[in-house]
């Protein structure tokens, strides 16, 4: 029936993204004091280092847009930059709608507003997801080696033993198992409509010709080292988006730059889970690592909702920004 009616399964989808942000937060905050929020944004915190981070996330994503031309080039396409860019802009912006639509966005604003083929548009985002995942990979390995001392100073610190599973599983409450279990099965399902997503274009819109000469176009990039250079400085960007935060709190203030790239990490990892701007699994990833670190519950909780919040408004905006350059 649902095959029938394809407006019906993806209100489901949506629906049940949102449910599942909306269930991880509220069982995040169900016992806090909002009125905090409050204190904190117009007595405690510090604004000037929050504004300071937002430069940072123009530039993640207008290098996102130049990197995505430089990958178009070598398959005749040649969209105006400033379209390349305020279609990411757009892009970021539609998936605090409906998680991962802004892939599918993104190439159709270049399309309709520059003649770009849709396929081979989407076959270069596959490329860029392919990249941008080494790269995390790399990352995450580098940090992983890094904090090994840190980790087994804190479980030697804390009593817990290695060779004792059970004593590590303990740790975890069953309502935390859940959150776990749900985010894992959500990251499967979006991977799963994701994959029938990509199918369906690939038959109405496209061919698989033209996708496949946009996944194969990083081996004709002209100029490999200014991609490689977007490549990385768009997450050099991001995390100086997210770490420049840490200032504006002083009970974050003082950790140490490991720490927030560890949680930026782990933050990266739980957007996967297909909410809205990763609403609940990013907050919920990012306040553990938190307190792993020593910060207090009610501090990190304060941490993320702000942090998150006013990072979305930030996104929103430049969504509606890059809209209205686009008409």
């Amino acid at each position: 029936m649902l095959k029938k009616h394809p407006y019906i399964r993806k209100t489901l989808n949506v629906s049940m993204s949102l449910m599942l942000g909306v269930a991880i937060l509220y069982w995040m905050y169900r016992d806090f004091d909002f009125r905090m929020v409050q204190h904190t944004l117009l007595h405690e915190m510090n604004w000037w280092w929050m504004l300071a981070s937002f430069p940072f996330c123009v530039i993640a994503q207008a290098f996102r847009g130049l990197r995505w031309k430089q990958l178009l080039e070598p398959l005749g396409e040649k969209p105006h930059t400033s379209t390349c860019i305020r279609s990411i802009y757009v892009s970021y912006a539609a998936s605090l709608l409906v998680p991962r639509v802004g892939e599918f966005t993104r190439c159709g604003v270049l399309a309709k507003k520059d003649g770009v083929s849709f396929a081979k548009a989407l076959g270069t985002v596959v490329t860029e997801r392919v990249v941008d995942s080494l790269i995390i990979m790399l990352i995450v390995g580098m940090v992983f080696l890094l904090q090994v001392p840190v980790f087994l100073s804190f479980f030697s610190k804390t009593g817990t033993r290695f060779d004792d599973l059970t004593a590590i599983l303990s740790q975890f409450s069953s309502m935390g198992y859940l959150v776990i279990a749900a985010c894992m099965v959500a990251t499967l399902m979006g991977a799963y409509i994701f994959r029938k997503k990509l199918a369906f274009y690939d038959k109405v819109k496209a061919t698989a010709c033209g996708i496949m000469s946009g996944i194969t176009s990083l081996r004709s990039v002209s100029n490999v080292p200014l991609f490689l250079f977007y490549s990385f400085g768009i997450w050099v960007a991001y995390f100086l988006h997210f770490y420049i935060t840490f200032f504006c709190f002083e009970a974050t203030s003082g950790l140490s730059l490991t720490c927030a790239i560890v949680c930026f990490i782990v933050g990266c990892v739980a957007v996967l889970v297909p909410t809205p701007n990763g609403a609940g699994p990013w907050h919920f990833a990012v306040k553990t690592m938190l307190i792993l670190y020593g910060v207090t519950d009610e501090t990190a909780l304060l941490f993320v909702i702000i942090v998150h919040s006013v990072q979305t408004l930030m996104v929103a905006l430049l969504g509606i920004y890059g809209l209205i350059k686009l008409q």
